[in-house]
């Protein structure tokens, strides 16, 4: 049996349904194809409500009670951290998948593996665009939520080595005016600006930046991917960057995955589906590396395995089991589409662009 606490209902309830239709659409092709070590997958998952303080006591009884064989995280950071510490006490292995920030696996844990992606792997993409072009002064920027400051700070000790950073700039959710950040830029002649934020946020910088006539070589901003920011800016949204974490176009393993998720629930997926789909992949590749159904088998296995998943190839770091195989996916505007590839650098001066036809 492969045990779960999900959100099905409260504020999360949306994307915990999204992550059950993973995991549930994982368990029916395992089975389809024979089961894990002979046996079919018995998929047992309880609602918390959207209540990080309920993972706790649904973990403890799905191994005392229920007698879970293996054990996938709930969706959330919180939640999973809590529900890791259960684990952790009782010597079971739980796959994290949808607990991406860094406080998860910040103790170290020994049983805790990472199968998506990490909010610290999101500025790994432009740091490596950015040294492949020469850039080295940076410029951060953070709106004020716990997952843009994460992602920022990740980046920002994945810089310390190669590059100057010139500031870690966190504004408040809402700004519509970034005039004091594009002063700050000017006066540390930053190369290249980074922001973690919103679609939102990612159209506001680019008003800002039209407005005030400045372009540094190198804009990157996560919400950049997002339709909604193409629709805000218009024309004014080509050469930007941006990141992607889940997309059926990215890798092989996605493009199959979205087929037969669509054909199974009609929709297609979204981030919390592939999420859990990636969980029982990894799960399941372990434990046949296992050969058997012993912790400490699978603990090794997953330590060791290097698989490809929706989000790109699993490869954990052995310390405390953190995803380092898969990133996000850097992506350009060009002509309205968000475009994988090599950018074209630098990013244009407004006095150089011309109209798109």
């Amino acid at each position: 049996m492969v045990g779960a606490a999900v959100s099905r209902t409260g504020a999360q309830g949306e994307f915990g349904a999204d992550y059950a239709r993973g995991l549930e659409l994982w368990r029916d092709q395992v089975n389809a194809a024979g089961g894990l070590l002979g046996r079919r997958v018995e998929l047992r998952l309880f609602d918390d409500g959207s209540q990080a303080v309920n993972a706790g006591p649904l973990y403890q009884r799905l191994m005392r009670e229920e007698k879970a064989d293996l054990l996938i995280g709930p969706y959330g950071s919180a939640a999973t951290l809590i529900a890791a510490s259960e684990a952790e006490r009782a010597r079971r292995v739980m796959i994290n998948a949808a607990g991406p920030a860094s406080a998860v696996h910040s103790r170290e844990p020994k049983y805790l593996f990472q199968s998506s992606l990490p909010y610290a792997s999101y500025g790994t993409g432009v740091l490596q665009i950015a040294a492949d072009n020469g850039y080295r002064r940076l410029l951060i920027l953070a709106r004020d939520d716990g997952a843009s400051r994460d992602m920022a700070q990740g980046m920002q000790r994945a810089a310390q080595r190669d590059f100057a950073v010139q500031g870690l700039e966190v504004y408040r959710p809402g700004t519509t005016d970034f005039s004091l950040q594009v002063k700050k830029a000017r006066e540390v002649d930053a190369e290249a600006w980074i922001a973690f934020g919103d679609a939102n946020d990612a159209a506001e910088m680019v008003k800002t930046f039209k407005r005030l006539n400045y372009a540094p070589q190198l804009f990157f901003a996560r919400g950049v991917s997002h339709p909604r920011f193409v629709r805000l800016v218009g024309q004014d949204a080509e050469w930007s960057l941006g990141s992607i974490d889940f997309d059926p176009r990215l890798v092989p393993a996605a493009r199959v995955f979205a087929l037969a998720y669509a054909e199974k629930w009609k929709v297609a997926p979204t981030l919390p589906a592939a999420e859990g789909y990636a969980a029982g992949t990894v799960l399941a590749a372990a434990v046949r590396a296992a050969g058997s159904l012993d912790q400490e088998r699978i603990r090794a296995a997953l330590a060791e395995i290097e698989i490809a998943t929706v989000f790109g190839d699993y490869k954990v770091a052995p310390e405390n089991g953190v995803q380092i195989g898969a990133k996000p996916q850097v992506v350009q505007i060009r002509k309205g589409r968000p475009e994988q590839g090599n950018p074209l650098l630098p990013y244009p001066q407004w006095d150089e662009r011309a109209l798109i036809r």
